[in-house]
């Protein structure tokens, strides 16, 4: 078993797109990881092992997955709009309990949205639908990012490498 994901994780390393591509590789899967299913886990993991520098991979990654986080803000600001008028006959009024819980425990919930798979990128999107303070936004959307971007390079550097020899 253990030589099985061994071969895929090696596949993955040896994959031309994130060997060739990179570091801009890796932007681009931080920036849309908040809309798509491809974790950026996999893209960093792959850097690491193919022996690219940690500091540029934790500063691209780190940027890339902040600004997806925005991606994801700004989709929930927008798309909000039109929820509220297919779906609610008073508008002004809609979504007027989910906003006040926000606002208590928003920044908490974006904080940890960033080590929560699959649903962590969904709260970015409901801080734009429910119009969190975007100053808020951004210091705890960045704290998070950069904590959690610290942890992956940092661990994955560690541990990766006497599991995974190239």
């Amino acid at each position: 078993m253990f030589n099985i994901i061994v071969e895929v994780v090696m596949g993955f390393v040896k994959n031309p797109i994130f060997v060739e591509y990179g570091l801009i590789g890796l932007f681009l899967n931080g920036v849309v990881s908040s809309v798509t299913p491809f974790p950026t886990e996999v893209t960093t993991t792959a850097l690491i092992l193919s022996g690219k520098d940690q500091i540029n991979i934790f500063a691209v990654l780190s940027v890339a997955s902040t600004i997806g986080g925005y991606l994801g803000y700004y989709i929930g600001r927008g798309g909000n709009s039109l929820l509220r008028r297919l779906f609610y006959k008073n508008p002004k009024n809609a979504g007027k309990k989910g906003r006040e819980l926000f606002e208590r425990h928003g920044w908490v919930a974006i904080l940890l949205s960033s080590w929560i798979p699959v649903i962590g990128d969904v709260i970015p999107m409901a801080a734009g639908a429910k119009r969190y303070d975007l100053r808020k936004f951004t210091v705890a959307l960045s704290i998070g990012k950069v904590g959690k971007s610290a942890a992956i390079v940092y661990l994955s550097g560690l541990i990766l490498p006497h599991f995974f020899p190239i």
